[in-house]
């Protein structure tokens, strides 16, 4: 049986268990699709293989990630410090031929020192001055913005425009970036002194909210025998930058059932208190709920676990294993929540047990 062949099996297999309409069946140009996924899947197979070269452990941290990448979103990841944040990110980057930058969020911060500003330069054959834009480090195809609640709002949004837009406007002139473009924006949360928390609509951009939590007992053994030899580990790229433009298309090609859809809009009202289907939790301990985008989000997710792991077709558990990285971030505690001790994960996982799948 071809590869092609047995994607489509499997996937009709889990669609038929989950209650969803299998994708229909390859046709001669159906063919090629079937080829594409089995190269997503098998690039997705060298990439991690590669970034665990050097990161020890973190699957869950490293598959939300490269997922969140393959849907065409940003992810916003919540860690102590020393958890391999930065090179998690920058061996994705060395992994896939991806120029990378880190930006080291200040408060004293500025927009151009983000996005690049006109500087005057003398001409070399003229020798007349005139203004030259200089790209800032958001011109790269992955950008680390560490700790980006310490800068100002002013700063946050030059870089949200970017994230939304995919371009750059200085002087009144439009620079597009470069595809991919990825930003994963990180947040300590043990040290809030000074700090400028992301407004809601900022963080409605960034479409997964990851948190990195410390690795297990055998894992940190591996990682503090690993790292304090003089034995160097190096990564080999195995993707291009056309091969992720190329999955990032495919996840958008690929069907989805109109009962998974149903049922990513059917969590993100429930999340709302003034909605009927809103769970007891929902209505007593939360102020907001998510927005539509939620919704996009959670499919386009759905859709991108789904073919990493060789399914053409997204399922009602594949939603289900996204919808915290996407809601996290979305939905506002109130003061009864506050007050009884009721975290966001704990509403969202009644939330998730509660809604039922679409039938």
């Amino acid at each position: 049986m071809a590869s092609s062949d047995r994607i489509h099996t499997a996937s009709a297999d889990v669609a038929s268990e989950r209650g969803v309409r299998p994708a229909p069946a390859p046709t001669a140009a159906g063919g090629d699709h079937e080829h594409l996924i089995a190269k997503l899947h098998e690039g997705y197979a060298k990439l991690k293989q590669q970034v665990h070269r050097v990161i020890v452990g973190q699957d869950r941290v490293i598959d939300s990630t490269l997922c969140c990448m393959l849907a065409g979103g940003h992810c916003i990841v919540q860690g102590v410090p020393g958890l391999a944040k930065t090179l998690m990110v920058h061996s994705i980057a060395d992994a896939m031929k991806l120029s990378f930058n880190r930006i080291q969020f200040t408060p004293d911060l500025m927009p151009s020192d983000i996005t690049g500003a006109d500087i005057i330069q003398r001409d070399a054959q003229s020798k007349q001055r005139k203004f030259e834009f200089v790209r800032g480090p958001i011109f790269a195809n992955i950008v680390l913005a560490d700790e980006i609640n310490r800068t100002p709002p002013k700063t946050q949004a030059a870089l949200l425009q970017a994230m939304q837009e995919r371009e750059v406007t200085v002087s009144g002139k439009t620079y597009k970036l470069d595809q991919p473009f990825f930003v994963l924006a990180t947040q300590n949360p043990i040290e809030q002194e000074g700090t400028y928390p992301l407004p809601e609509a900022a963080l409605d951009r960034f479409m997964f909210m990851i948190y990195i939590e410390y690795p297990t007992a055998r894992d940190e053994h591996l990682m503090v025998k690993q790292t304090t030899t003089g034995k160097k580990y190096t990564i080999e790229s195995v993707l291009s930058a056309d091969d992720m433009v190329l999955f990032q298309e495919i996840v958008r090609m690929a069907p989805v059932s109109e009962m998974v859809v149903a049922y990513c809009i059917r969590l993100a009202r429930a999340t709302r208190p003034t909605d009927p289907s809103a769970t007891p939790m929902v209505k007593k301990y939360l102020k907001w709920g998510a927005g539509p985008r939620s919704g996009q989000f959670m499919t386009l997710g759905a859709k991108a676990l789904a073919l990493i792991h060789g399914r053409i077709t997204p399922g009602f558990d594949d939603v289900k294993a996204v919808s915290k990285l996407v809601l996290r971030h979305r939905v506002i505690p109130n003061f009864n929540a506050e007050a009884d001790a009721i975290s966001i994960e704990a509403i969202l996982d009644d939330l998730v047990e509660r809604v039922p799948v679409p039938k």
